[in-house]
């Protein structure tokens, strides 16, 4: 009996349990496996149970196997089509995505045309040879006209079959069932199905990985298999994940018998038997692995399957029943999320494929699938929850604040329209309000990642990098609490005041022969999109622009352009005198460390001197614009032309030398994870530790509708809104007290999505801008104004302070204030054709970046 404890502390040491360890779990009692598996899984990065959002499309249901157990296989019926037509499987899967789902389940018997007339014929008149050919047909079909990601189930096959298939879905599987090969035997479960013999299944299982099919497998429990088999099986399962990594899930179903089957009078199992089976696959396979068993076959239990380790319940439909075990219906997701709250865990959707392969497509997906599975993923290479983009106006406003926030928060919010903001459940009372003692209690031995993170801000800690990632996976309770604890603090730091100031945006140029892909301003050579013509601003223009904003109470001009390949250094100094000879009390906040850069560099003079003769000339500080994400590892892909992190930090601490302050800016929800945003705010935290001249950081949520790298399917659709609101939270808990000045941008937010990130941490609602042409040129439809009459109700129906502020956040004069209200229409904006001012380009262009570099 010893044999047992000795495996499970092994698999607790983090050690792969042999064979002979992994049979002596036979002998484990159920209660110390359990206990063994759940803290297995603690010690995965996310405390998080995943489902999928899913529809089930049973193609055919026909089957050469006879397994004694199912009633989904039935022969051919009269009358009846042997398989779904293609309108029949676009009307499941367009409900489905209706519904908000990502999955389309393909569930199929195994390839009844070798036994069955009526299916032969039935493919003939659909112009295929084969079931499996149909399949890759539909599956196409729900693709292109859905979006939805396919999953295919379709039996044994070989590696030319799974390839094929391989170009249509983003994830197979077949369930190895059990390893025992006597259960193939006269009198057993399969006898009589050819396809489910162990050493056939195997061999699909490893065809699968060697064509690089993330793959989904797992045991049937209850057939006639004893639990040394069991192990067996999962052993077999693992060894081919180990080889080929494609393994990407487990599933342990237990077995129900069936009216009208042979094996109708079995005896099910139990479900400590089942747990006890699902406990093992944890130790079997580990901490890392996903381990799912499905909850609908437990009914009302089936909240202590979680009590075995498991992290995944599965594919759950809301239009769709489960046509394998209809006598058992999924359980809403409500009732999924509420047992899993019940065990100190988050409930989270996912997609077909699990995120340690979503963020691995070149490897694990066909070239053709990558921009759907891109659609429906966020950072983290989850489902995307909800259908909110940057910059896209919000059907339904409340929706911004009910999903950033939690429902205590909500209650607490004042003003007239805060409970209108609470979901009806709430109003109502049909439902125990989050956080009044009713709600389930956390079984969890374990702190979390983000209670850690959390305790580490309540002390005056700096964070790291695995903190700040936790903090920005946060999901459910865990986020809620992130956006509490960011809104505390900037209630100690900054008080209940909401600032923002009235400034003028002068897009002088959308002329650029940069090549960022996110950018749907620039108007070069190589742009994908042409919507607008090129032009340039005359000076004369920007500042009579300049001075109108000036009478409208503007404090500040903000000027930023493409590059336009004949500009050079001189340019920026011209543009600076000009408006200060004319306005020498309007602060210029101007060029990004791009055109600093290349400024710089086409004059040959160093940094520091140049941003000293900017000064001069009256620039008065730097937007934070160009940062993007200051990784290299994105930034090769989003801007590789573009100044490096070093060389973006670089011009930053050159103007703080220089007598000058910046801004900040994150640009996120394109290619970036979590990883890579944490090392950014990091990178930003350090520099101001450094040189202090940083006076905010501003998130800028990625608007993605005309951006060419979204366009050409090679970038997520912007941040989800839990994402958006999230980033807002963790800057604010990252950055303190380095910067204390966090923003939210309403022209990427909108304003109920800004009111969102003011009650997550932000303290600055940014300019009222006059004019605003990059966020539009990508699809942004916020508009371009945001008077301050606008700002200050926005600010106020928080129960918050509105007050003006400087660009350095100071206090304006009071005659600027008075001069903003009330404000006289612009008048129409002026730009010159590009061609017309005949500027001429330099035979060789200096270009920062990696392209530079090689």
């Amino acid at each position: 009996m010893a044999e047992w404890r000795e495996a499970v502390s092994a698999a607790l040491a983090g050690e792969t349990l042999a064979a002979p360890q992994a049979l002596a779990l036979v002998h484990a009692p159920v209660a110390d496996l359990c206990a063994a598996a759940c803290e297995l899984r603690e010690r995965r990065e996310r405390r998080l149970v995943t489902y999928s959002p899913k529809a089930f499309i049973p193609l055919t249901k026909l089957c050469r196997d006879v397994c004694h157990y199912c009633t989904f296989a039935r022969p051919p019926r009269h009358g009846e089509r042997a398989y779904m037509s293609e309108e029949e499987v676009l009307a499941v899967a367009r409900e489905a995505a209706a519904a908000g789902c990502h999955e389309a389940l393909f569930t199929l018997g195994d390839k009844p045309e070798l036994r069955y007339r009526a299916a032969r014929a039935e493919l003939a008149a659909l112009g295929c040879a084969t079931t499996l050919e149909y399949l890759a047909h539909c599956a196409r079909l729900v693709i292109d006209e859905t979006g939805l990601l396919p999953h295919v189930n379709a039996g044994v096959m070989s590696a030319r079959e799974l390839r094929a298939l391989r170009a249509v879905s983003v994830s197979q599987g077949l369930m190895l069932e059990t390893a025992a090969a006597r259960l193939s035997e006269r009198g057993g479960p399969h006898f009589g199905s050819p396809d489910k013999l162990p050493a056939r299944r195997l061999t699909t299982i490893a065809a699968a990985g060697r064509t690089r099919v993330p793959f989904t497998s797992g045991i049937l429990v209850g057939i006639g298999e004893s639990r040394a088999e069991r192990l067996e099986s999962l052993l077999a399962i693992r060894a081919a994940g180990e080889r080929f990594g494609h393994v990407q899930e487990v599933i342990v179903q237990n077995f129900r018998a069936k009216p009208g089957t042979r094996m109708a009078g079995c005896a099910e199992p139990s479900l400590d038997e089942v747990l006890w089976s699902a406990a093992a696959a944890r130790l079997v396979l580990g901490a890392g692995a996903n381990v799912q068993v499905p909850p609908n076959l437990s009914f009302a239990e089936f909240g202590r399957l979680l009590e075995a380790g498991i992290n995944d319940w599965g594919g759950i439909s809301p239009v769709t029943i489960d046509h394998v075990n209809p006598e058992a219906p999924w359980p809403a997701v409500e009732a999924l999320d509420y047992a899993t709250r019940a065990h100190g865990l988050e409930l989270a959707p996912r997609l077909p494929l699990y995120p340690e392969y979503v963020v691995e497509p070149e490897r694990w997906v066909d070239p053709a699938l990558v921009p759907a599975l891109l659609r429906r993923s966020d950072a983290s290479g989850l489902a995307r929850e909800d259908g909110w983009a940057a910059g896209a106006p919000d059907p339904r406003p409340a929706q911004a604040m009910r999903t950033a926030l939690s429902v205590r928060d909500l209650a607490a919010l004042p003003g007239p329209g805060a409970r209108s903001l609470l979901p009806d459940s709430i109003v109502s009372g049909s439902v125990a309000r989050v956080g009044d003692g009713t709600a389930p209690k956390s079984s969890r031995r374990r702190r979390s990642p983000v209670t850690v993170a959390l305790a580490k801000v309540a002390r005056g800690a700096p964070l790291d990098e695995r903190d700040v990632v936790a903090l920005l996976e946060a999901r459910g309770g865990e986020h809620a609490a992130v956006c509490r604890a960011a809104d505390e603090l900037r209630r100690e730091t900054c008080g209940e005041v909401v600032t923002y100031v009235v400034t003028r945006n002068v897009n002088y140029t959308n002329v650029c022969y940069f090549r960022c892909g996110f950018c749907a301003f620039s108007k070069g050579k190589l742009a994908a999109n042409l919507r607008g013509k090129p032009y340039l601003v005359p000076t004369t223009e920007i500042v009579r622009r300049a001075a109108e904003a000036w009478e409208r109470g503007a404090v500040e001009v903000c000027l930023q352009g493409g590059i336009h390949p004949a500009f050079t250094g001189r340019y920026y100094l011209d543009v600076c005198r000009a408006i200060k000879r004319a306005l020498p009390e309007l602060h210029i906040h101007a060029f990004s460390a791009l055109e600093i850069w290349q400024g710089a560099a086409t004059l040959g003079l160093p940094l520091e001197p140049y941003l000293g003769a900017l000064r001069e000339a009256g620039l008065a500080s730097l937007p934070g614009t160009a940062a993007e994400i200051l990784d290299d590892e994105v930034r090769r892909v989003i801007c590789p032309d573009k100044v490096t992190t070093e060389q973006w930090l670089g011009v930053h601490d050159a103007a703080h030398r220089a007598g000058l302050r910046s801004t900040a800016t994150v640009m996120f929800g394109h290619v970036e994870r979590p990883q890579h945003l944490a090392r950014h705010l990091l990178r930003i935290r350090d520099q101001q530790r450094r040189s202090g001249g940083f006076t905010e950081l501003v998130p800028l949520p990625f608007v993605h509708m005309e951006a060419p790298i979204y366009l050409r399917g090679r970038a997520r659709p912007g941040p989800t809104l839990r994402e958006a609101i999230v980033v807002h939270a963790v800057a604010r808990l990252a950055l303190h007290p380095w910067i204390t000045n966090v923003q939210a941008s309403w022209v990427k937010l909108g304003i109920t999505g800004a009111q969102a990130a003011l009650c997550a941490g932000c303290n600055d609602l940014g300019g009222t801008l006059m004019n605003e042409s990059i966020s539009r040129a990508a699809g942004a439809q916020h508009g371009q104004e945001m008077p301050p009459e606008r700002m200050e109700d926005a600010i106020r129906e928080l129960g918050r302070r509105p007050r003006q502020r400087t660009t350095l956040y100071g206090r304006p004069a009071s005659e600027r204030v008075g001069a903003s209200f009330g404000a006289p229409p612009l008048s129409e904006p002026r730009s010159a054709p590009a061609h017309e001012a005949r500027l001429v380009a330099p035979p060789r262009l200096v270009r920062p970046g990696f392209v530079e570099a090689r």
